[in-house]
């Protein structure tokens, strides 16, 4: 008889540095989906490698041409794709690209907002053209002369040097003082060719998830509330405990209102689809009123039990076994 199941591939690793953060987030998601409603594959994808782990322990070589792989001498086709690579080619657009091509259906959202939202720069300057607040911003390219005294007068210090596109805070660093952008800068471009020098924003770190269904609108998760002692939050806060995260966050309830507003408006401008995450920094004007200031925006946000999303959904009382099914039965 047939196997009426649909099989789902998890798609993790990538080319960047966050390719073990992905094999983690894989992981993560492996142990929440339904293993009763579906068949879930992990599938690793570092350049042009791709293969596929078995049950048996084993691995095989995924067929490109249809995204396919032999197990016990009979072909898998999979009927849909998670992506859960943090960085290219699974947050770029890529990875996109070529599933549209193949006519598989995926997690994310679609080949040119993926490629937006990758590029800090882009979508900084795209929100802001909706009225959206996000920090003032300049981008340097490799190769590039820059004038540390006029960076200074604009931005102020301290600013933040980050690559343009990349993630999990891989080549960014706090700058205090014009003298430190030049070595900052060097840091930054071993991620990525377009480096963006960012204002400072004082204030509230936050982070939102969201995820969208024909039947329900726009779900908005409880906002996370990021504390660390370290100088942002970086890759040791991220992922190795160096942060105190507060679900939800300890807001005022009209701000947490009009952030969750904001969360979903800016789901709703961008088609976005699957799981998204929206970082803001909440700041205080002159009257010492909230100011909410959009950051960044994850398309593939880490999935491991501890990241930010498996809390929103747990504080929102949601299950996320069935959060997945929602995304993956609304393709169909």
């Amino acid at each position: 008889m047939k196997d009426l199941k649909r099989t789902i591939a998890i798609v993790c690793g990538g080319d960047s540095s966050e390719h073990d953060v992905s094999l983690r987030s894989a992981q993560g998601i492996y142990s929440f989906f339904d293993k009763e409603r579906y068949n879930i594959y992990i599938v690793d994808v570092k350049g042009t490698d791709w293969y596929v782990n078995l049950p048996n322990g084993d691995t095989a070589p995924i067929d490109k041409n249809d995204f396919s792989f032999v197990f016990e001498g009979k072909a898998v086709v999979f009927d849909y794709a998670y992506i859960t690579i943090h960085g290219q080619p699974g947050e770029n657009g890529v990875m996109q690209g070529y599933f549209e091509l193949i006519h598989l259906p995926y997690s994310t959202s679609g080949v040119l907002v993926e490629a937006m939202t990758f590029d800090k720069f882009v979508l900084n300057n795209y929100l802001r053209g909706f009225g959206f607040n996000v920090a003032d911003s300049i981008l340097v390219r490799r190769g590039e002369t820059i004038n540390e005294k006029e960076i200074e007068e604009r931005l102020g210090m301290p600013c933040f040097v980050k690559p343009a596109a990349d993630g999990s805070s891989f080549g960014v660093s706090k700058v205090k003082n014009a003298d430190q952008l030049a070595p900052a800068l060097r840091v930054a471009f071993m991620e990525s060719s377009d480096v963006m020098i960012e204002k400072f924003l004082d204030g509230m770190e936050i982070s939102q998830g969201a995820y969208k269904t024909k039947d329900k609108g726009v779900v908005v998760f409880p906002a996370t509330e990021v504390v660390t002692k370290n100088e942002f939050f970086d890759y040791n806060a991220k992922y190795n405990g160096e942060v105190e995260e507060i679900t939800p966050a300890r807001m005022n309830p009209e701000t947490a209102k009009k952030v969750a507003k904001l969360t979903a408006q800016i789901y709703e401008i961008l088609h976005a689809n699957g799981i998204i995450r929206i970082d803001y920094i909440i700041s205080k004007d002159a009257e010492g009123k909230d100011v909410i200031n959009m950051l960044e925006i994850n398309t593939t946000p880490g999935m491991t039990p501890t990241s930010f999303i498996p809390q929103q959904v747990r504080a929102a009382g949601l299950d996320i076994k069935e959060v997945l099914t929602e995304i993956v039965e609304n393709q169909f």
